[in-house]
């Protein structure tokens, strides 16, 4: 395993008197310096940064909280969530229009009569950065479960402006292969929640129009590659954790094929293939939970231009896939505990969230 040698430093944030470690994370390109950003988080699930550089940071049980120059501070106007099992606050959205709109994109957990179900949520960051004014469920899954599992869900913008939306399958398996509900699936909506021309079952009877793909278990990392093609990576049961590239209209297998087993240790589906069902480009045996993706720019490490990052909740590390086939680097230190997030920062740098330490932080060469 690769640790982190500690290389101790004193960094003054503007107008904040802060005491910060630094560690170096050992890595194919040398060693990089990985630093505190925000600390004292809790149940940190998402992030995305504004244009002045200041980040919205999302906690599951359903606060909002923005982080600027070392200052956390909480936002007023978030609606209601059910903080129940894996649900609660997840993503956060920050639009390219963002400038002008001041609109945020969040995906929740929203009650429904004694049961939840995956939506999104759309409000506007006032002028001071205090407060969402607005905040509007523009869609929901329906109907949603009192199961409080597998609910996705990170949200990606298109390069036309839609909103992809990844969705579990709640822990009822065979929904996911079920066209009729949302389950399983990858959603593409407006920023208006509504349907959009081109998806690939408007009109079908017995299928939900705005499904984009389905057959996926429970899908908590998504992002879009450099030529705008959207990858989601997704959890699988006692192994089986997988990386697809998501085409329109595609079946993903879950739960009829799967390279992995039920916890019960006994065979999942039919096996691994099947005629109209898609391969993963990538898959772990045993699985290490993924969470959160970003495919790379090369802004700061050339090297590294396409590769896909993913965090691990379970093995407390950051994987790094690239090439065709994608091999995987690990990256690891102290503070890849947990791994929530990952995200590329404005400037190249690497940031990611720890629930295991409550804590942002920042790759940097």
């Amino acid at each position: 395993m690769l640790r982190a040698a500690l290389v101790s430093l004193t960094c003054l944030l503007p107008g904040v008197n802060l005491a910060s470690e630094s560690w170096a994370m050992q890595t194919s390109v040398g060693d990089l310096t990985v630093t505190p950003m925000a600390t004292g988080l809790n149940t940190p699930w998402g992030f995305g940064f504004l244009p002045d550089t200041s980040i919205i940071v999302t906690e599951i049980d359903g606060v909002v909280k923005r982080v600027s120059d070392g200052r956390v501070t909480e936002l007023s106007g978030v609606g209601p969530v059910v903080a129940k099992g894996q649900g609660g606050l997840l993503d956060v959205l920050v639009p390219r229009d963002f400038a002008s709109s001041r609109a945020l994109f969040f995906t929740l957990s929203h009650p429904q009569d004694r049961q939840a179900g995956t939506a999104v949520a759309r409000a506007r960051l006032s002028d001071d950065a205090t407060q969402l004014i607005g905040w509007e469920i523009i869609f929901e899954m329906d109907p949603g479960s009192r199961g409080g599992r597998h609910f996705g869900s990170r949200l990606v913008e298109a390069g036309d402006g839609t909103l992809f939306l990844t969705i579990g399958d709640r822990g009822d398996r065979p929904s996911a292969q079920d066209l009729d509900v949302e389950n399983g699936s990858v959603l593409r909506i407006t920023k208006d929640g509504q349907i959009p021309a081109g998806n690939p079952f408007v009109g079908q009877a017995g299928a939900q129009p705005e499904i984009w793909s389905y057959g996926h278990r429970n899908p908590q990392g998504a992002a879009s590659d450099l030529e705008g093609n959207l990858w989601v990576v997704e959890h699988g049961a006692r192994g089986g954790d997988e990386v697809n590239r998501v085409r329109k209209g595609a079946n993903y297998g879950w739960p009829v094929i799967s390279y992995g087993r039920h916890y019960s240790g006994l065979k999942i589906g039919e096996g691994t293939q099947k005629e109209g069902m898609e391969q993963p480009e990538y898959y772990w045996d045993p699985s290490i939970a993924p969470s959160g993706m970003m495919i790379y720019s090369g802004a700061l490490w050339p090297e590294w231009r396409g590769s896909i990052f993913v965090g691990s909740l379970k093995f407390d590390r950051i994987s790094r896939l690239s090439g065709d086939p994608l091999v995987e680097e690990v990256l690891e230190a102290e503070e890849t505990v947990r791994v929530r997030d990952v995200r590329e920062g404005p400037d190249g740098a690497i940031w990611f969230l720890s629930v295991g330490e409550g804590a942002l932080f920042r790759v940097s060469p």
